[in-house]
């Protein structure tokens, strides 16, 4: 594997960290039970982030955006995820929608797209999977066939998170049948292009404050120069965004456990049973530490796969970003998990009500084992990285 990296965080990273959980206390989660209770998206919280420019922080400062670096957005999005998981899929989304670009895309479209997401005028989604096609993403049958100097779309995508309120889409579609997962490739699809319409939202556990809907492409015209990269690119380009992203998903886990760890501990310590704490029982102890030391190992292994993923996209080889951008999200996810249960098991009674937020966190802890590649389909990456 790789010599390892340093990723300790700088004094401008504890900064960053500072400023976003100062915003996420006092504007995000005071909503969060609502954004949950409500199932609608959170604009006004999508414009306190534009306004403290932490929608989108991973945009080059050549595009308009921040250029924060990617423990940067890590520590972003697992400041606001502590706060309300739903609208760290605001940042988060916005990278996996745009990191295809950034990987591959020409100059021209670049200079089109990135821009608008920077300044807070339109969000970017990622569509890959398929009613039929899911952990088996390369069995496609969305199809784009050239004409002119045009191609013409037609399929369905699922489980397109933010669909309907992003307004631009990085599209996965086969053009060449006959090549397997080499002929399929990547494309630009705008919210307002003639064809483009969305499927009912979703009902899911949790995760209810960002919409997760179909993207169905009829007869869905795009000028040719919104292919990302070279024709039949686009899955390999898919796997390439999938090892920046996955961390992402591992940093909204990290946050999702922090938050219900913070909130069990300030519980424990304030309930008394049997003429004590609860904090003061060694099980109740033990229970705490094993939480904090899982979400503290997770933790480090999340930032050193961002460090990794900073080198790749600076242009520096680094062979084992899949391995650990898997591990990561595995690791986070699972760790997320189990802790976000044992916070509601120890609060009791309370933990199972919608009185108290831990039970939130555990419902939308859960879509972190199964998104951007379940945890069993992360463990066979790993694997085959091993056994290669």
């Amino acid at each position: 594997m790789t010599s390892f990296p340093l990723y300790a965080p700088s004094e401008e990273h504890q900064l960053l960290r500072e400023t976003v959980r100062s915003l996420a206390e006092e504007k995000i989660a005071p909503r969060a039970a609502e954004i949950d209770e409500t199932e609608e998206f959170p604009w006004d919280v999508y414009k306190d982030l534009v306004a403290a420019e932490l929608h989108a922080v991973h945009i080059p400062e050549a595009y308009g955006g921040a250029g924060a670096d990617a423990l940067a957005t890590v520590i972003v999005i697992e400041e606001i995820a502590r706060a309300c998981a739903s609208t760290s899929l605001i940042p988060a989304v916005n990278k996996l929608g745009t990191v295809p670009l950034l990987l591959a895309g020409s100059e021209e479209l670049k200079q089109r797209y990135l821009p608008p997401v920077a300044r807070g005028e339109a969000m970017f989604s990622y569509a890959l999977s398929e009613p039929e096609a899911g952990s088996d993403a390369a069995s496609m049958k969305t199809r784009a066939v050239r004409d002119g100097d045009h191609y013409v779309l037609n399929g369905t995508k699922m489980w397109i998170t933010n669909a309907g309120v992003s307004q631009f889409y990085t599209v996965m579609a086969v053009t060449d049948p006959s090549a397997g997962a080499r002929g399929i490739s990547a494309f630009v699809v705008e919210k307002d292009d003639p064809g483009v319409s969305f499927g009912p939202k979703e009902k899911k556990l949790g995760i209810k404050g960002s919409p997760t809907r179909q993207v169905i492409l009829e007869n869905v015209r795009i000028p040719a120069w919104r292919m990302i990269g070279e024709p039949g690119t686009g899955f390999k380009t898919a796997l390439a965004t999938l090892d920046h992203t996955r961390i992402t998903i591992a940093a909204q886990a990290i946050g999702i456990a922090q938050g219900a760890l913070d909130y069990a501990i300030g519980y424990v310590k304030e309930r008394r049973q049997f003429g004590k704490r609860i904090a003061d029982f060694q099980g109740v102890q033990f229970m705490l530490a094993d939480m904090a030391m899982k979400l503290e190992a997770a933790r480090q292994l999340t930032y050193a796969a961002a460090a990794k993923s900073e080198l790749v996209m600076n242009g520096t080889p680094v062979d084992d970003l899949t391995f650990f951008s898997s591990a990561a999200k595995c690791a986070a996810s699972d760790a997320a998990m189990e802790i976000t249960t044992d916070a509601v098991q120890l609060l009791g009674g309370y933990g199972y009500t919608r009185d108290y937020p831990v039970e939130r966190m555990m419902r939308d802890a859960k879509i972190t084992q199964i998104y951007e590649g379940t945890n069993q389909i992360q463990r066979m990456v790993m694997a085959r990285h091993l056994l290669k």
